[in-house]
């Protein structure tokens, strides 16, 4: 680069030369965190493969990704480090809710895009206060205001229990259920429980639940206590219509320690294929999934879903990028990921799409319905629209 003339070079944007394009992330691969890692794993691993191909529109991409262990301050700590010493064009899918709000401030007042954040929590994503950060993944509340309008629509007269975890992220889902059923969510519910995180168990939550003579139950906690609740709603002969949200519904961790009997029939949601599901075996975009974690993740594990998350979401990244076009400007990327126009990704449900605008930055906003029938989540009913508007 030492002798090339000043003129020759086609840009002077931030992370960006005439053959490589910088991209920063943080992801927890040390502490309680580390599974997620494989996110971002996946990600570096889909860039290789676009790199091999030619790039984007002739640049490589350079993937820059640090360990912050999942912890906020270590996040902000690496985000500074990529922004102002490795000079990222953009940070890209960090993984954890509180690591994005972390960083958050910092980026927009820097004008970095924060692009595809790896978190569901509603108040992450807000184009007005925060017009350099793009969502992702269906946002809790707009998942609970699908739950609601199904139970609206095939339970009119339900009587619902509803436990949830005592924070910002059950008080989400908690929001978008009460806010999905409207002006009957003060006769419809009529009861409702919290836990800590740091509880032993939630038995005693679940016998006042089923005390309140409720017949639909919905389950806003993650796999541990997840797991406990099915347990015990079958042990003391409940039987309520169950939802259950759908950060938990892994078979293995969740289903299985409770009894695969007695999570038979539990309501969940979903927008991506899931990898272990016999229908989508032989599907093409499958196959092509399959082949590329062969060659560039061998040995990872094929049955975790993060795995394919993490496929998909770097899809929307080269989307983005692509969309650019040779104007890879900040402000240029940040007015192209709010362009996404009905964007099929390979792996996601059919009929779902991507879609931004410039006052909507949550990509996905639909889900289909499923129902665990034997050890397979069976999709079901139309692709539903949380119609959120938020």
């Amino acid at each position: 680069f030492g002798l090339t003339p000043a003129w020759a070079q086609k840009t002077a944007y931030p992370g960006v030369t005439d053959n490589e394009i910088r991209i920063g992330n943080t992801a927890p691969y040390s502490g309680p965190g580390s599974a997620y890692s494989t996110i971002a794993k996946v990600e570096a691993a889909y860039f290789r493969m676009v790199n091999d191909n030619g790039g984007v529109n002739g640049r490589k991409i350079n993937f820059i990704s640090y360990d912050d262990a999942l912890s906020p301050p270590k996040t902000v700590e690496q985000t500074r480090k990529l922004v102002e010493s490795d000079e990222v064009l953009a940070m890209f899918n960090t993984i954890g809710t509180a690591a994005n709000l972390a960083a958050q401030k910092y980026l927009n007042a820097k004008q970095v895009p924060q692009l595809l954040v790896g978190g569901g929590a509603t108040h992450l994503v807000d184009a007005k206060k925060y017009p350099w950060t793009l969502g992702w993944q269906p946002t809790y509340y707009s998942e609970a205001v699908i739950y609601a309008k199904h139970i609206l629509a095939n339970h009119p007269n339900a009587r619902i229990a509803v436990i949830s975890q005592n924070d910002d992220f059950g008080k989400d889902y908690l929001g978008g259920l009460k806010d999905g059923l409207g002006d009957k969510a003060k006769s419809m519910i009529v009861s409702e429980a919290t836990y800590e995180p740091s509880d032993p168990t939630v038995d005693s939550q679940v016998l006042k639940l089923k005390a309140s003579g409720a017949d639909v139950l919905v389950n806003i906690t993650t796999p541990k206590f997840a797991s406990q609740v099915i347990k015990k709603v079958a042990e003391i002969g409940w039987k309520p219509t169950h939802f259950l949200i759908n950060i938990s519904v892994s078979v293995g961790a969740v289903m299985k320690p409770a009894g695969i009997e007695n999570s038979q029939g539990i309501l969940s949601t979903a927008y991506l294929m899931e990898s272990t599901d016999a229908r989508w075996k032989d599907h093409p975009d499958m196959k092509a999934w399959s082949a590329f974690m062969d060659k560039y993740l061998p040995g990872a594990n094929k049955a975790d879903s993060m795995n394919v998350y993490g496929y998909v979401t770097a899809q929307a990244l080269v989307q983005i990028l692509k969309q650019c076009g040779d104007d890879l400007s900040r402000a240029n990327v940040m007015k192209q990921a709010a362009s996404l126009n009905k964007v099929a990704f390979k792996l996601m449900l059919p009929g779902i799409f991507a879609n931004t605008t410039a006052a909507d930055l949550y990509p996905i906003q639909q889900l289909q319905m499923m129902r665990l029938k034997g050890e397979q989540w069976e999709l079901f009913g139309p692709i539903i629209s949380s119609g959120a508007g938020q």
